[in-house]
């Protein structure tokens, strides 16, 4: 079977084209992007960009093709009010149309498609099952949320389209606003939390997102909506603190009063000026913690992998690109020679 990986090239999506490739199965990564990976060399990469229906088509998508959409935008880098909609909304909503429409075409009818649990907004009950309100505080989530709209549009034609809402996806090689808590760490500066820190917090491992998507199609595509997030979530303060242990940082945690701290972001946010995307410091202090239940009695999906372990390898990566990077420097100024 032939698998398409819309966005196949970014962070999930390197992943899941591993795991295809390690059943057997034919690959097609589709992407904007070509990084340097090693299974290029076994799979076929077409570049693609989803904003342009003619570039989707181009595709050349038969009707037995297994598709996976993993291209989005994300919330980092942070975006001023102004832009947000212009930035999120022409990959997410109409790369998933024209993605969709592209299928219709050619009667191809599965797809496995990853939204976002931002999608919820505010906790209303938790654990967050599928079931709970939507109602989401940011142009990525509605953007998000509006193509599962689509998604259902195109259910009553006969498409299967499994559905999937992580909350943030974390592993090695993964930084978005995750860079800025590691700086204050290497700097051995104070972290400061909106709040007490005593909510969990909840992430979901890259490796387990991939694995969910592979389970999708192993189950034959069911038309339903699935949570991902981790097992047993740690409070903030347990998890920032094991990190500062595992860094050897001096950096200490800074509780603050969430309202008022909320209240400055918002008054950053609207003067252009914000640090943080008001969808993640609205529910900074909340329970957000998913209810996985349903993936593992649907598709016999459970998360492998702790948050507090794929922080720590999200760190250690960082640290190393940093030596990386300095490495790369010293050779350009000419400190350093490299034999050949």
């Amino acid at each position: 079977m032939r698998h398409i990986i819309f966005g196949g090239d970014g962070f999930v999506g390197r992943h899941l084209a591993s795991k295809l490739l390690a059943d057997g199965e034919e690959v097609v990564v589709a992407d904007i992007n070509k990084r340097d990976l090693p299974h290029y060399g076994k799979v076929r990469f077409v570049h693609c960009d989803v904003t342009d229906r003619d570039s989707v088509s181009a595709i050349g998508m038969k009707s037995d093709d297994m598709v996976y959409n993993l291209s989005a935008k994300m919330l980092s880098p942070i975006q001023v009010r102004a832009k947000r909609h212009e930035f999120f909304w022409p990959v997410n909503y109409n790369g998933t149309q024209h993605i969709m429409s592209a299928m219709a075409k050619v009667d191809a009818a599965r797809l496995v498609h990853f939204t976002t649990d931002m999608v919820y907004g505010h906790t209303v009950v938790y654990p967050m099952t599928e079931e709970h309100p939507v109602a989401p505080l940011g142009e990525y989530g509605l953007s998000k949320l509006k193509t599962e709209e689509l998604a259902e549009e195109w259910r009553t034609r006969g498409m299967r389209i499994s559905l999937f809402r992580p909350r943030l996806i974390i592993g090695p090689g993964r930084l978005g606003i995750l860079e800025k808590l590691f700086r204050l760490i290497d700097r051995n500066l104070p972290v400061p939390m909106i709040g007490s820190g005593k909510n969990p917090y909840q992430f979901i491992s890259v490796f387990d997102c991939a694995e969910a998507a592979r389970l999708a199609w192993k189950a034959n595509v069911p038309n339903e909506v699935y949570n991902l997030g981790s097992l047993n979530p740690p409070p903030v303060r347990k998890l920032l603190r094991d990190l500062i242990k595992h860094a050897g940082s001096k950096s200490f945690l800074l509780p603050t009063p969430a309202r008022a701290v909320k209240r400055v972001l918002d008054l950053l946010d609207l003067v252009n000026m914000p640090l943080m995307e008001p969808e993640q410091y609205l529910i900074a202090d909340e329970i957000c913690v998913l209810d996985v239940t349903k993936g593992k009695r649907d598709l016999g999906w459970v998360p492998q992998y702790r948050d507090e372990d794929m922080l720590i390898a999200a760190y250690s990566e960082y640290r190393r690109e940093k030596r990386r990077g300095r490495r790369r420097a010293r050779i350009r100024s000419g400190r350093i020679k490299v034999s050949r």
